[in-house]
């Protein structure tokens, strides 16, 4: 019990809930006495019922039990169906006693959907046929039972299955019932099958308003914005009702595609037909601003409406986590639950990507906590967000437990870990990883391939880079995007093999964007290739002529080979195209605050004490063999080029982290920029005589120290 409070922090627990045996009463007790401020209930069983009894209650929950009823009646209403679902599931039965009243309503869902392939070979049996028709012939609300079948059906059932289905429907008359067409249109329409949601349609003489708004909504769902704004045109000329969903599916399919024109004629269609202040519609309005990359539109609307439900919070949050701005996602994050809106699905697959974007693992914690109170981490999608947070908060081990505990994985959750694994300096976890997902029989997608890369990046395995890469058209179809020519790039130069990255280059069956170029530069400063990376150099100028960081890479190439001419030519250019070296920036958070250090700063409230101790720390590694490198600093003393480098922010940042921290505390630091060859071999040194691990997250990758090593092995 310690371990699991430790694990998610006594702050969020909400209730302690145990059995009630005396066996168990010592150890609460002896539990409470080390916790006090904990709830703790020793009634496990009566507990556990009054939630199962609320939760019931819930309205999607309550519309699924009511199914499970239809089914259950449908079934035990009749002794020879009940015989044949058991010779179905080999003398089982649905209905099994509960320990609590309300376990049962529960136990029979879960029934259901362990036995819904017995079920399904069940209902498509000859055996049935019989008892089909007499709910045809004799039973109105039997008939209504198997209708209400048919949802549940429509998530285990295939579409193959259906087709055979269909014959039975209409021998029984079923077909030309209304309830029943649209059920069966939703059903094709699930399935993505809208030609066969068609061919049930056209034929249909009296068409009514569901009928017309399934079609359109999976239109919507396929992205297909003309084909729906086609069927809405249509729709209006046959005279079916225009309600606010309709609008909202034409805005979700213009959303898709990013088509914020047309969007647009919608918006103001929208409000013609007075639907401004519906909140759903308005939601759908918001979501295309966002995904156009108008997310300031976006906010404009959501900040102008007068009442705000979960949908609209969740939609400008998603917007702006989505749109690179992290930090004002969270803020709202913040600003609705103050204004008493609790976090739902959405809510949480929206937040943590945010969270981990920026690191702070302490939001990242809280909302897990959240996930765990409320039973949402068998979600596939919240525990994939889960372990991507953790990853990229640099908890690869915490990441890998979700990973593991994890009933079912989509190719994204496998992409997660995959691309964690590479980007923390896991590389062969990484690939081991690759391999097992594919012996597991899921297809590789493209972001599968991007991880494999940058893990043979991370090891300079340029054979089995070629391989990965050469497999993605071969055996997986898959067209090599931007990323993954760039990821060559840095895979054949970091590695040494420039001649092979230029030509590798060259012969790319595209024009090389900026990131191929990019990576060709970094390869020619690691291996001092002046010549190839005046070439790079010159390309990235046509791209963004007045990036800074560009022109410093290529003078600190000339300032490694002694050109100090061309530094100097370097510099003036800057100078008079006005052009600035992006300052390097580090941040630790401690507190509930984030502290910002800047190279030479003295701006921290406890600079003084900083700067003292730092000076300290680097007299006590420079005993443990630390040299500093002061390559990348030109035109001053020797002893002005290292006081330069001790003020580094990075440096800064790691020494308030040690003195803020009690011994034995891991260190968590961002940096903006790349770490620079000397601050990465002075923190293996900090980590070794001081005995800490500190985690530095840079623009590209983690790089995790202890005890005077780097996860990266000093490939970065």
């Amino acid at each position: 019990m310690n371990k699991v409070i430790n694990e998610i922090g006594e702050e969020n627990v909400v209730h302690v809930v145990t059995d009630s045996e005396s066996a168990y009463k010592s150890t609460d007790e002896r539990l409470l006495q080390e916790r006090p401020h904990l709830f703790w209930s020793p009634c496990a069983a009566h507990c556990i019922d009054m939630m199962l009894e609320d939760i019931g209650k819930m309205e999607k929950v309550k519309k699924t039990i009511d199914k499970a009823k239809h089914i259950t009646n449908f079934i035990y209403n009749s002794d020879k169906v009940v015989n044949l679902m058991k010779s179905h599931m080999n003398d089982q039965e649905l209905l099994r006693l509960g320990i609590t009243r309300f376990a049962i309503q529960f136990i029979v869902i879960e029934s259901l959907l362990r036995h819904h392939i017995d079920l399904k070979r069940m209902c498509l049996t000859p055996e049935l046929e019989e008892r089909r028709e007499k709910l045809v012939q004799i039973e109105v609300p039997a008939t209504i039972n198997m209708i209400n079948m048919m949802p549940v059906l429509a998530d285990t059932v295939s579409l193959m299955e259906l087709h055979q289905f269909m014959p039975l429907i209409i021998k029984n008359g079923l077909y030309n019932e209304h309830l029943f067409q649209t059920k069966l249109v939703s059903l094709f329409c699930k399935f993505g099958s809208l030609n066969d949601a068609v061919k049930v349609f056209e034929p249909i003489e009296s068409k009514i308003d569901p009928l017309y708004h399934t079609i359109l909504k999976g239109y919507a769902q396929q992205s297909n914005f003309d084909a729906a704004l086609k069927f809405f045109v249509r729709m209006k000329y046959d005279g079916a009702s225009q309600v606010v969903y309709n609008f909202s599916y034409l805005l979700k399919a213009c959303a898709d595609v990013k088509d914020v024109r047309r969007g647009k004629e919608i918006h103001g269609q929208l409000i013609l037909n007075g639907f401004e202040s519906n909140l759903f519609a308005m939601a759908s309005v918001m979501n295309l601003y966002a995904k156009c990359r108008m997310v300031h539109e976006a906010y404009k609307m959501f900040d102008r409406m007068p009442e705000r439900d979960l949908v609209c919070w969740n939609t400008v949050i998603a917007g702006f986590a989505q749109n690179g701005m992290p930090k004002k996602a969270l803020e709202l994050f913040s600003m609705m639950q103050g204004e008493g809106h609790s976090p739902d699905l959405v809510t949480v697959v929206s937040v943590l990507p945010a969270s981990a974007s920026i690191g702070n693992l302490k939001i990242g914690r809280s909302i897990h906590a959240y996930v765990l109170r409320w039973g949402l981490e068998s979600y596939v999608n919240v525990a994939t967000a889960l372990l991507d947070m953790y990853a990229k908060c640099g908890l690869i081990g915490a990441a890998r437990k979700i990973f593991d505990s994890m009933g079912s994985r989509t190719v994204v959750s496998w992409n997660s870990m995959i691309d964690g694994y590479a980007q923390n300096g896991n590389s062969e976890e990484a690939l081991d990883l690759f391999q097992k997902m594919v012996d597991a029989g899921l297809k590789a997608s493209n972001v599968t391939v991007m991880g494999a890369l940058h893990a043979c990046a991370n090891l300079w395995l340029v054979k089995e880079g070629r391989h990965y890469f050469s497999v993605m058209k071969e055996k997986y179809g898959l067209e090599p995007s931007m990323d993954h020519y760039g990821a060559m790039v840095d895979l054949l130069g970091r590695s040494g093999q420039l001649n092979e990255a230029w030509d590798f280059i060259q012969n790319m069956p595209v024009e090389p964007a900026i990131n191929v170029y990019g990576a060709m530069l970094g390869a020619c400063k690691i291996h001092k290739n002046v010549d190839l990376g005046e070439i790079a150099a010159d390309k990235l100028f046509e791209f963004e002529p007045d990036e800074g960081g560009y022109h410093v890479l290529l003078a600190n190439i000339y300032a490694i080979a002694s050109m100090w001419e061309k530094v100097a030519k370097v510099r003036t250019l800057m100078e008079k195209k006005g052009i600035q070296k992006t300052p390097g920036c580090s941040s630790v958070d401690l507190r509930n605050e984030v502290h910002t250090f800047y190279s030479g700063s003295t701006k921290h409230p406890q600079s003084d004490k900083i700067y003292a101790y730092l000076e300290k720390l680097m007299d006590r590694i420079k005993l443990a063999g630390y040299i500093p490198d002061t390559s990348s600093i030109h035109d001053v003393e020797d002893d002005i080029q290292e006081k330069l480098l001790n003020t580094h922010s990075e440096k800064l940042a790691i020494s308030f982290g040690l003195i803020s921290t009690k011994p034995g505390t891991t260190i968590h630091i961002r940096k903006n920029l790349r770490v620079c060859g000397d601050c990465h071999n002075a923190t293996k040194y900090i980590s070794l005589v001081t005995k800490r691990e500190i985690i530095v997250r840079d623009m590209h990758r983690f790089h995790h120290f202890k005890n005077g090593t780097c996860s990266c092995g000093d490939y970065w």
